[in-house]
């Protein structure tokens, strides 16, 4: 009896291979951990294990739809409006989030480029000032979450906290963030406040009442330029819950603000005269 002819394993797995979403590769000094922020150990936990997760679990959902090819950002905002769809928006969310947090950390100390320095001091009065506010902001949150580095397209900067997967970016503020009187700071720009809370006033996703309004030709009028993130299992391996004021989240902070990478922070604000803050993150 003749067999059937079957295809090699190698023909059979590029006609299967499919084009999904990655683990991105970040600063190849990490694999021994952070320096000064994070051990090997707290770095596999924070980054190797649980960016695969996201991922893994985020391809689990996506394949075999329009978007198992996209990156994060533009998965996370296509189904921010779709209630159905919120574990999509949730592991889309945090896979870009946590990204977004180690991507702008360096393995030594870097110099705050002079620009960026000047465009800081204008909205914060001083560095000084902006570490001071991450720190306290960081270490009051009430649960998990990330604090942002804001910048607008009239050059201002502010910070905002989300809480769990949630997003800095307007098109996905459909996702409502209560409010934490321990984060919540008259200096954030109402308009800011009003992006967490309001119904959606923009065209993501096709549910809801406000799915027809459009924002203008470029309305998406702020950009996280730097974030922290301060989900329990990153800092917790390294410096505990903070029991009797040792270590804890404001330890946490207060490394992270020396083990930034300056020169990432403004690739993304871009706070050169003339320039626009880049979206395409």
């Amino acid at each position: 009896m003749l067999r059937p002819i079957l295809p090699r394993a190698r023909f059979c797995l590029n006609s299967f291979r499919r084009s999904l979403v990655t683990v991105p590769e970040i600063n190849p000094n990490f694999n021994n951990g952070v320096p000064g922020l994070l051990s090997p150990a707290g770095f596999d936990i924070a980054w190797t294990q649980y960016q695969g997760l996201m991922v893994e679990k985020l391809n689990n959902l996506i394949a075999g739809g329009d978007y198992e090819s996209k990156p994060p950002k533009d998965i996370l905002i296509k189904y921010a409006r779709d209630p159905n769809s919120a574990p999509i928006f949730n592991y889309a969310s945090m896979a870009f989030n946590n990204h977004f947090f180690f991507e702008a950390l360096s393995p030594e100390p870097t110099a705050m480029p002079e620009a960026l320095q000047a465009d800081l001091e204008q909205s914060f009065g001083s560095i000084e000032t902006l570490r001071r506010e991450f720190v306290v902001t960081a270490s009051s949150m009430f649960g998990p979450g990330f604090v942002w580095l804001m910048k607008n397209r009239a050059g201002k900067y502010t910070i905002l906290c989300t809480y769990l997967a949630g997003s800095p970016f307007p098109g996905a503020h459909y996702r409502k963030q209560t409010v934490d009187m321990n984060t919540e700071d008259k200096s954030v720009s109402e308009a800011i406040r009003r992006l967490q809370r309001e119904d959606p006033v923009n065209t993501v996703g096709a549910h809801g009442q406000h799915s027809q309004k459009k924002l203008a030709p470029g309305g998406i009028d702020i950009t996280p330029v730097l974030c922290i993130n301060m989900w329990e299992h990153v800092y917790v391996a390294d410096y505990g819950v903070g029991a009797g004021g040792v270590g804890g989240k404001k330890a946490f902070a207060e490394s992270w603000w020396h083990s930034i990478d300056w020169s990432k922070v403004e690739e993304r604000a871009k706070p050169a005269q003339g320039r626009k803050p880049s979206l395409l993150i």
